[in-house]
């Protein structure tokens, strides 16, 4: 899937990656290499910070070492631990390297032999740095002569004798010293002392110079001291130009992130949190390859889910401000928390602590975190700045697929959608098909009917983007699909379905624009919803009913649309009445009109119209103790209003009877609540 690699930290080893335009400087440092006077030996030094490219600059210089005929070996001390194997290893693998070079298996042998000298502990027993060498030889020396091996006079003799007779020096490379601990950095600059006065032969150290001075320094003496003893030249690598670094940093990203499945990318943003949060925290190539890569991998694991301005922010603060990018996830709720108002319930002063905590973990880069939360987390920025956000940017940081709503946090960070961020996905596909009746439709009934009501909730979050071409077709299919919704139990303060589709609807049919280009919708969509309860949700909310309308559509219009749904309530079957999901509300709704002069309505004498009466009068009380969070659910019977579409009570009860008499797996519990009711109990006397 992916076309190029990922960006590795490798350093560079030909002229065609030099990035940094260092490859004059290089070939001007070789050149000073071979001409050094080299007759008693050197120490060069290639001094920088870590990542500030050492390694690519010295292979840089090997070029021009190579094409001067000038053997360059390597000595790697990572690879090994103490200082009697370090010298053993030094020597070992110098003859190595000798060996596998033409005219050279003279060297090799006497650099072998020289080589068994420093065999034993006892020549790099720990001794002050610069102290003690002759010391140490001594004991070495006295060692071999009881071995009845020559001494190391002589070996030292015929190895420099050999070394002399070469037309070129040996050049030794010994990088990435910075790297270990305190105690092997010493035992290798005891090994270079030891060993640089060799003639011919050049070591080029690459190291940190404040890292090494720190760990050379002892009982007082500076280890800068130590350091001017042994280098005999020393070249500080410069700078990357700021410049230069970003120009670097954007083609590594754009690089990183060709052939990847992008996220949305808000690219008015992405020059102020380059300049302001990535940018000041890049110092070296090597951050910039740690940056390309791990935005790679970030955004291939979130794979087009998270918005891309965001997710680079945040994984230069992963990399580069490791404490702070801790904090965020325990710090969700102050980055995402938007402003309730005046009378806002929410602690501020909590939240406020929580951002101070943040950019106080930040350091001398406290500037950037605050940028942080002024371009990402937009909601926290009212505790830095003057700027806030009430609620109604949550939904639009959603859609835009920002950190800066929760949801869209949690994703970041658990890189597994929440179930309401699984709805809100759901939703976009839906939101996408709506403009097609039918694709719409059958995408909404495609999905899992548990999660429908999550999903249709979270077509919320378009309203925004709400066109006139998304109206009827949204609105018919929306009403037309309260019935699938299945019945689930509601928490204290949740809606129920034809309300959460009422929510939608409403704001669907509002985005047709006029009172009068509404009233021409709605009379066009009304022949297309199926249940006289989905036309009569319609009418009431385009309305002027008290607590029910919206006062969409002239008044003259709504009551011309009520007369028509009662008139089709009074006509219809009963079977079609059985199969309404608004049932009670309708059949009462079409009893008003006989105050106003239409026909009288009578319920149909119908057992099932009367058991589908009794259920649809069934409600749910939810209640709540003030020291729990338990739940307690009772149903009970919207009772008056279901006695009063019977001519008496009698009227019912015989209605009642005749139910019984042919319905015999009617539901108990439910018969048992009638009868309570018949009784006289009622939730207002306090009696169970």
């Amino acid at each position: 899937m992916n076309s190029l690699p990922v960006p590795s930290d490798n350093p560079i080893r030909h002229l065609d990656e030099d990035a940094l335009g260092r490859a004059h400087a290089a070939r001007l440092f070789a050149q000073q290499v071979i001409s050094v006077d080299a007759r008693q030996g050197a120490v060069i030094g290639v001094l920088g910070s870590w990542g500030s490219g050492k390694t690519s600059f010295v292979n840089l210089a090997r070029i021009e070492l190579d094409a001067a005929d000038i053997p360059t070996l390597d000595f790697n001390p990572w690879m090994f631990s103490g200082a009697e194997q370090l010298v053993e290893s030094f020597f070992n693998e110098l003859t190595i390297q000798l060996r596998l070079r033409p005219g050279f298996a003279a060297i090799a042998r006497e650099v072998a032999e020289y080589g068994e000298i420093f065999t034993s502990v006892e020549a790099l027993a720990p001794i002050s740095p610069w102290i003690g060498v002759l010391g140490a030889l001594l004991k070495v020396t006295s060692k071999i002569f009881k071995g009845g091996k020559a001494g190391v006079g002589e070996h030292r003799a015929r190895l420099e004798k050999a070394l002399l007779r070469l037309s070129h020096p040996i050049v030794v490379v010994l990088d990435d010293i910075d790297r270990l601990s305190s105690s092997e950095i010493r035992d290798v600059f005891k090994l270079v002392r030891l060993t640089a006065s060799f003639p011919n032969v050049i070591y080029i150290v690459a190291f940190d110079r404040k890292r090494v001075e720190i760990a050379l320094t002892e009982e007082g003496v500076p280890g800068r001291d130590y350091l001017e003893k042994i280098l005999q030249l020393s070249l500080d690598l410069p700078a990357v130009p700021p410049p230069v670094l970003q120009r670097q940093t954007l083609a590594a990203v754009d690089n990183a992130l060709s052939g990847q499945k992008l996220q949305p990318f808000d690219e008015g943003r992405w020059p102020d949190v380059f300049i302001e949060i990535v940018q000041p925290l890049i110092r070296s190539m090597r951050d910039v390859r740690k940056y390309a890569a791990s935005v790679r991998g970030a955004v291939a694991a979130l794979e087009g889910q998270v918005e891309l301005t965001d997710v680079m922010a945040l994984e230069a603060i992963r990399l580069f401000l490791p404490d702070v990018f801790g904090l965020l996830h325990a710090t969700t709720e102050a980055l995402t928390t938007t402003w309730g108002g005046y009378g806002d319930m929410s602690d501020p002063n909590r939240l406020r602590t929580a951002i101070d905590s943040l950019i106080e973990k930040a350091g001398d880069k406290g500037g950037v975190v605050r940028s942080l939360i002024h371009r990402v987390f937009l909601a926290a920025d009212r505790h830095i700045g003057a700027i806030h956000y009430g609620g109604e940017f949550r939904a639009r940081w959603l859609r835009a697929r920002r950190v800066a709503n929760e949801e869209i946090l949690r994703l970041y960070f658990e890189r597994i959608p929440g179930e309401s961020l699984l709805s809100f996905y759901d939703s976009s596909n839906a939101f996408a098909a709506m403009t097609d009746k039918e694709a719409f439709g059958n995408y909404l009934r495609s999905l899992d009917p548990e999660r429908l009501e999550d999903v249709i909730a979270s077509l919320e979050s378009f309203q925004d983007n709400f066109r006139l071409e998304h109206v009827e077709p949204g609105t018919i299919t929306l009403l037309n699909i309260i019935p699938d919704i299945p019945h689930r139990p509601l928490g204290m303060f949740e809606f129920d379905s034809r309300l959460i589709v009422g929510r939608v609807v409403y704001r669907l049919v509002r985005s047709a624009g006029s009172p009068e280009a509404i009233e021409a919708l709605v009379r066009k969509v009304l022949p297309d919803v199926a249940a006289l309860s989905g036309r009569l949700e319609l009418i009431s909310m385009v309305g002027h009913r008290e607590g029910m309308g919206h006062k969409l559509i002239p008044e003259a219009a709504a009551l011309d649309l009520e007369h028509d749904i009662r008139r089709e309530i009074r006509t219809a079957t009963s079977e079609a009445l059985v199969a309404e999901w608004d049932l009670l509300r309708l059949l009462h709704f079409a009893r008003e009109g006989s105050d106003g002069g239409e026909p009288p309505f009578e319920v149909p004498d119908s057992p099932q119209l009367t058991l589908a009466i009794l259920q649809s009068a069934v409600t749910e009380t939810r209640s709540q103790g003030a020291n729990s969070r338990t739940i307690l659910r009772s149903k009970r019977l919207q009772w008056d209003p279901m006695i009063a579409l019977f001519p008496s009570l009698e009227d019912f009860k015989g209605k009642l009877d005749r139910l019984k008499a042919v319905n015999q797996k009617i539901d108990g519990a439910l018969l048992a609540l009638v009868d309570k009711y018949l009784e006289g109990w009622r939730p207002d006397n306090g009696r169970e």
